[in-house]
């Protein structure tokens, strides 16, 4: 059975070439959209991951299918993929200078096997000035980002504090990802790569 990562993100790609793991990334073909956030982040973001999961075992019925979907949560609110510069702009001012918290659902499928876990990291961001948020923007992708940005690379200025994996807020937490690969099979600390 092949491994697919069943997402488009480079991020979870760059995370799971951490193991000498072979995969194929096919992303899902389910439309996110059609599942409406009903106050609980957790069930929403697994929702999601689940659904893609199983969207994607109908054409590979007989592969291991890896999938993950991340949101991030802040007073009630669900901020997922900005559609433009001005909603990741009000994203950021809303978060700045307060702690919210980035949820991953991690989903392996496999055939007749469904297992599925989730991942809290907590993060609280510097307070941030209009110019220092269009600087960060100027700087970087974010349409593809929940929240509309990421923790790594330029994106660390963004965060005062962590609590949790920083991986998870990446997109793909480590420690929770080798728990489900390894119910299914796979065990990560057979393939870890020499550096």
């Amino acid at each position: 059975m092949r491994l697919i990562l069943g997402s488009q993100s480079p991020r979870r790609k760059e995370i799971l070439n951490f193991f000498a793991i072979p995969f194929v990334q096919i992303p899902s073909a389910f439309n996110e959209e059609i599942i409406d956030f009903e106050g609980d982040p957790k069930q929403y973001a697994q929702e999601l991951s689940t659904k893609k999961a199983q969207e994607l075992a109908k054409t590979f019925p007989e592969d291991i299918i890896l999938t993950a979907d991340t949101v991030v949560y802040f007073e009630g609110n669900i901020y997922n993929k900005p559609k433009d510069e001005i909603e990741a702009h009000d994203m950021l001012k809303k978060l700045s200078g307060h702690w919210h918290q980035v949820f991953t659902a991690v989903t392996i499928l496999k055939p007749r096997k469904l297992f599925s876990g989730i991942e809290e990291t907590k993060i609280l961001f510097h307070p941030l000035t209009d110019e220092q948020i269009h600087l960060y923007h100027q700087s970087c992708t974010f349409l593809d980002k929940a929240g509309g940005y990421a923790i790594q690379q330029a994106g660390s200025i963004l965060i005062a504090r962590i609590d949790g994996c920083y991986y998870n807020v990446m997109g793909l937490p480590i420690n929770t990802t080798k728990e489900l690969l390894l119910k299914a099979g796979i065990d990560l600390w057979k393939h870890l790569k020499p550096f």
